[in-house]
């Protein structure tokens, strides 16, 4: 019986008294930290968060050097050695030297921009693409160029080395210099990805399938994986009736990608669907064929910036890599 009574008191004082000790004491809140979203093409899904705002004065001269979150951890490197790794990583070497030139100073404004988050801690940016920027060292070039490597070696360091220093500005601030692969026809808005942007806009791109590998490419889902694939994202999707009915309406935006699909009579954001398909870009056709559901995909990438493939047919159509820039970056400053 004293035991019931104990028992009694003590739920009583956690019902009432505990929360009364509480009083006056601020428990602790999950730190969040704004996103920086990757510059290139990247597996991970896109966010809709916007890149973080930056403060860095008119005309700040690029650094020197900058610290890089490695596999074998933080390492601080010569900005000029480290640009020379992305753009090996970014861009084939093949490509015209106006294009290099553009992703080096795109990279390197990146990299900036990167540098004044805190992102990793200590490093203010890192090898890994789907995250940053892509890098890549010495040995892993040498075992991509074989042969070829001191010719390919010295064409991206010539690239980097006529552009050292140069970086985009916006009203002052390193600009979130996002590139992707190709784009159909033209790029994507920002806004359309991550939060709008005055220098992120969908501006015209040149390049077609005969400058592009696997300018177009093809993804068939049967109907159940197609709508268990959709099902796992949206349980209240509706997949009842003949699968010639799921596919609702189709909405594009500006640049021709799609925007939103109805499918199972729910709203589906473009960017979304990309990520559960595995598609290479929001630029696609889809159809029933009767026996499968057909994504017809154009380009590759989020298209938001410059696209690397338009930047080398303008290249090589006589485009110096200040046009380009100011083509695919509209607004901005070129600072050196």
């Amino acid at each position: 019986m004293k035991k019931t009574i104990l028992l009694s008191y003590l739920a009583l004082f956690i019902v009432l008294g505990f929360p009364l000790l509480l009083q006056g004491r601020s428990l602790p809140q999950p730190e969040a930290e704004a996103p920086v979203p990757s510059a290139a093409e990247s597996t991970a899904p896109e966010t809709d968060s916007a890149p973080a705002p930056l403060a860095a004065s008119a005309g700040e001269p690029a650094p020197d050097s900058i610290t890089v979150l490695t596999d074998g951890g933080a390492v601080t490197m010569d900005m000029q050695e480290y640009l020379v790794g992305v753009v090996a990583a970014e861009m084939p070497a093949s490509f015209q030297e106006e294009a290099l030139k553009a992703q080096a100073v795109a990279a390197r404004t990146y990299a900036m921009y990167c540098a004044l988050g805190q992102k990793h801690g200590d490093a203010q940016v890192c090898t890994d693409y789907t995250c940053c920027q892509a890098w890549q060292g010495e040995e892993a070039l040498r075992q991509k160029w074989g042969g070829d490597y001191d010719a390919c070696s010295q064409k991206i360091r010539a690239a980097v080395e006529a552009t050292a220093g140069q970086y985009l500005s916006y009203e002052g601030q390193p600009v979130f210099a996002a590139f992707h692969s190709s784009s159909a026809g033209a790029t994507e808005d920002c806004g359309q990805v991550w939060n709008p942007s005055p220098y992120l806009v969908s501006v015209s791109s040149p390049e077609t399938a005969e400058d592009v590998p696997n300018f177009v490419s093809i993804v068939d889902c049967t109907p159940l994986d197609f709508r268990d694939t959709l099902l796992y994202a949206h349980p209240e999707a509706d997949f009842t009736g003949e699968e010639s009915s799921w596919i609702g309406e189709v909405r594009l935006d500006g640049s021709g990608r799609v925007a939103s699909a109805v499918l199972g009579g729910v709203s589906m954001k473009g960017t979304e669907l990309r990520q559960l398909f595995g598609l290479r870009s929001t630029a696609f056709c889809l159809e029933y064929t009767g026996e499968s559901f057909r994504f017809t995909v154009t380009g590759y990438g989020h298209g938001v910036g410059m696209s690397q493939y338009g930047a080398n047919v303008m290249a090589r159509e006589g485009g110096t890599y200040t046009g380009i820039l100011a083509h695919y970056y509209p607004g901005t400053v070129l600072v050196s």
